[in-house]
């Protein structure tokens, strides 16, 4: 547009000022610098989750500046919540009320819970690509998941397991706050019609890192599965005092079973969990760009979680583009509705949608820690 205004004679811009001037005001908005914020822990003990995180923004804000698609320079913005709900609250707050951003990247069942409702307040869209609590579908038209949520995961897994392994008697070992206590639920309501039973539970605090009595326990126990639903430091703790402590029943979990942390592990060896099945041999080019690229500078190959908050970047780049083609502002509810009028989106991995509570529809694969980078046991098509 500016161009245009530009190469246009004096004598025509003279007569069309006014109405220059009334574009140039209504775009003004998506013409400056358009920020994104990302809320996640930099530090503390689940920081790995943040170097996962970040490493997919960073890399994700090179393509988009490469590319040219938006109007305006594009950049993202960082706050650290330790995974902790308040400090996640007062970031929210800064990003929402001082620098004005009206999309933000969240992680963890608990955070993006405590940030919610300041996000509907505010009509701010904030995108989660790492929590799994099924309630989080449930929060605000404004909350949108790029991850299967655990009832999803656990619809493709606990079937298996009883199912293809014969494995019958569970015992839950979870962290106590919404991301275990939503696992909890999806166990109770899920394993009895499999023939299954839930036959113990022992619930931690978040902070708790000595488990030699909880494993003793077990071990008298001596269920067929334990499942495990923690997360970070914890969970790695958690696998290694099982075995440490005697414990031989099969381990489960959910996708934070997915962390190479945890994929090296020897004693998570053998461990299943399900995650979300992303065609890595797609042959678009964004995916293969972003598998090319992400390798070459890292080094390594890209998490499930790394590809989500990739795509959470990507799937913003690709409202705002419409949005400014349409020469409408980017804010919050214009991408709310934008992203409802789109039936669906071309992301790493192909083409995705996302369900009427903004979840996104992805395959769940049946993983096995085999030491390098997980084995593919199954996979299950879902709509839920």
């Amino acid at each position: 547009m500016f161009d245009y205004l530009k190469n246009m004679s004096l004598k025509n811009l003279g007569l069309s000022l006014t109405v220059g001037i009334g574009l140039m005001s209504s775009s003004a908005a998506w013409s400056e610098e358009l920020q994104i914020g990302a809320i996640f822990p930099l530090s503390g003990p689940n920081a790995i989750y943040g170097d996962i995180f970040t490493s997919a923004f960073k890399l994700a804000e090179r393509h988009v500046k490469e590319d040219g698609l938006l109007d305006g320079d594009f950049s993202i913005l960082y706050e650290d919540s330790q995974a902790l709900p308040q400090q996640a609250v007062t970031a929210m707050n800064k990003m929402v009320n001082v620098q004005g951003l009206q999309y933000v990247l969240t992680a963890f069942t608990g955070q993006t819970k405590a940030i919610s409702p300041i996000a509907k307040r505010s009509q701010t869209v904030i995108i989660n690509g790492g929590a799994v609590g099924p309630d989080l579908a449930k929060l605000t038209d404004y909350l949108w998941n790029v991850i299967p949520l655990a009832n999803t995961e656990l619809h493709g897994l606990l079937p298996y397991i009883v199912k293809e392994r014969g494995l019958k008697s569970f015992v839950l070992l979870y962290v106590d706050d919404p991301l275990g206590d939503g696992i909890l639920d999806v166990l109770n309501s899920d394993l009895p019609p499999l023939g299954a039973t839930l036959d113990k539970t022992f619930s931690v605090a978040p902070t708790t890192q000595q488990f030699s009595g909880i494993a003793a326990s077990i071990r008298n126990i001596g269920p067929d599965v334990v499942f495990v639903a923690s997360y970070g430091d914890q969970m790695i703790q958690i696998v290694k005092q099982l075995r440490e402590n005697g414990v031989k029943a099969q381990l489960a979990s959910y996708s934070a079973f997915s962390t190479p942390n945890l994929q090296t592990l020897p004693a998570a060896k053998g461990a299943l969990y399900a995650r979300q099945a992303v065609n890595i041999d797609s042959d678009d080019n964004l995916t293969t760009r972003y598998l090319k690229d992400y390798q070459e500078e890292y080094g390594k190959s890209p998490s499930v979680y790394a590809t989500n908050y990739y795509n959470a970047v990507w799937l913003y780049v690709l409202l705002a583009h419409e949005l400014q083609k349409q020469g409408k502002e980017v804010t919050g509810e214009n991408l709310l509705a934008q992203r409802r009028a789109m039936d669906s989106f071309p992301l790493v991995g192909g083409t995705v949608t996302f369900d009427d509570t903004g979840v996104l529809l992805a395959p769940i694969q049946v993983m096995e820690i085999d030491g390098e980078a997980g084995k593919t046991l199954s996979v299950m098509s879902t709509n839920n």
